[in-house]
């Protein structure tokens, strides 16, 4: 009997949460998760705050996936680069694009191009080693950020730490350096909603007040009738006044931006409040406005011309999930029902075609990690985590690829 065989092109939660689903449904299914990066998990391991590492143990889920369901991951394989879409299409019954979106949208105002604007993902991702990131910036002492989701509150918390708030997260030495000496005297947070409507959780606010070194003031968190709405304004609320320390946080609601201040670097942000307009002074410009497509795929044409694209089918045999198929909202318990949901659909329209080589069309990728190079790569960072750490995660990807390669000879 013909064993369907499927291609997830993202090794992130939502690869991994829809090869858990199909393979539990169907187990002799042929599942193979593919990625541009060396590790897989994507934004568990990237993009999931260093200090949240209960967050970060659904790895230990997707492993599963891996070492008892038997999918398999190949990894350092770029799609367009090392294989083509229509390689896959061919090879496999079903395609499904998982890439998710890492760059940051950009903040469209006047200005916005000037040295001392940074998005979100882009501070992140160095903080957090990612392979591909750049070097930290010189935040200056007031860092002003735009948007108020919970990666505005991430990075909002992160910054806002003492050094040793942050025992036991997977945080490098580069990193932890960066945030102890960054000469922070005030984060200001301002967002377009008032705060009933406000994009974070209501309890990524409430871990603020274990801050100990700031004192946070909150201006225009306003009211509402609404249950919902009036438990975000709570939350904020009873951080109003929360003093541990001299770092001053400051919440902003209701402030629309217009154009970024500054000739030749940022000396502030102009916004458009109820009251007419106002300019912020700071010394740096962190976008937290949400996140596009990467150029990897070509997402705007394939959404464009999606066969249904609610039911995630872009055309026959081809399907998308998470953050590509849908934008950039939504935890990784969504992702989880949204994988769930798109299994299904590709187990009812599957039809295995025994002529297709499935895996083969990867096999002659002489730089592609499989799942035992990851297991290597994992074992080496926890094996010489420094104190205080659980992990010294590898920031460069010729040492990630030495590291998965080390035993094979």
């Amino acid at each position: 009997m013909s064993t369907g065989k499927i291609a997830i092109v993202g090794a992130g939660p939502s690869g991994c949460f829809l090869a858990q689903s199909l393979l539990k449904a169907a187990p002799e299914l042929e599942v193979d998760l593919i990625d541009r990066l060396p590790v897989p998990y994507g934004l568990v391991r990237y993009g999931v705050a260093a200090d949240h590492q209960g967050t970060k143990a659904v790895a230990r889920q997707f492993a599963r996936v891996f070492d008892r369901q038997g999918a398999e991951f190949h990894g350092n394989v770029t799609l367009g680069a090392d294989v083509t879409l229509e390689a896959l299409q061919g090879a496999y019954d079903a395609v499904v694009l998982a890439a998710g979106l890492s760059n940051d949208r950009p903040l469209d105002v006047p200005g916005a191009a000037l040295p001392g604007v940074w998005g979100a993902g882009l501070i992140t991702r160095a903080l957090y080693d990612h392979p591909d990131a750049g070097t930290l910036p010189d935040l200056g002492p007031r860092p002003l950020i735009v948007g108020n989701g919970n990666v505005a509150i991430d990075l909002l918390r992160l910054l806002a730490k003492q050094p040793e708030e942050l025992e036991g997260s997977d945080l490098g030495p580069v990193a932890t350096d960066w945030l102890t000496q960054s000469g922070i005297e005030e984060i200001t947070i301002t967002g377009r909603s008032p705060a009933a409507q406000a994009k974070f959780d209501t309890v990524m606010i409430k871990e603020l007040a274990k801050l100990s070194g700031v004192t946070i003031h909150v201006e225009g968190a306003g009211s509402s009738e609404d249950a919902a709405e009036a438990k975000k304004i709570e939350a904020v609320l009873a951080l109003n006044g929360h003093a541990t320390g001299p770092r001053r946080v400051t919440f902003r609601f209701g402030l629309a931006p217009l154009a970024v201040e500054g000739d030749d670097h940022v000396t502030g942000m102009r916004f458009k409040t109820d009251a007419g307009e106002e300019t912020l002074p700071c010394t740096s410009v962190l976008t937290a406005i949400g996140f596009c497509a990467d150029g990897q795929l070509p997402r705007d044409a394939l959404l464009a011309r999606a066969q249904d694209i609610e039911a995630g089918v872009l055309a026959p045999g081809l399907y998308a999930t998470g953050w590509f198929r849908r934008g950039p909202r939504g935890t990784i318990p969504e992702n989880r029902a949204d994988a769930q949901a798109l299994a299904s659909r590709i187990l009812a329209d599957l039809t295995p075609d025994p002529a297709k080589p499935g895996r083969a069309v990867l096999a002659d990728l002489d730089a592609r990690v499989d799942y035992a190079g990851w297991t290597r790569i994992d074992a080496h960072e926890t094996a010489t985590a420094p104190e205080g750490r659980v992990r010294a995660k590898i920031a460069r990807r010729e040492e990630m690829l030495r590291r998965a390669r080390e035993e094979e000879s």
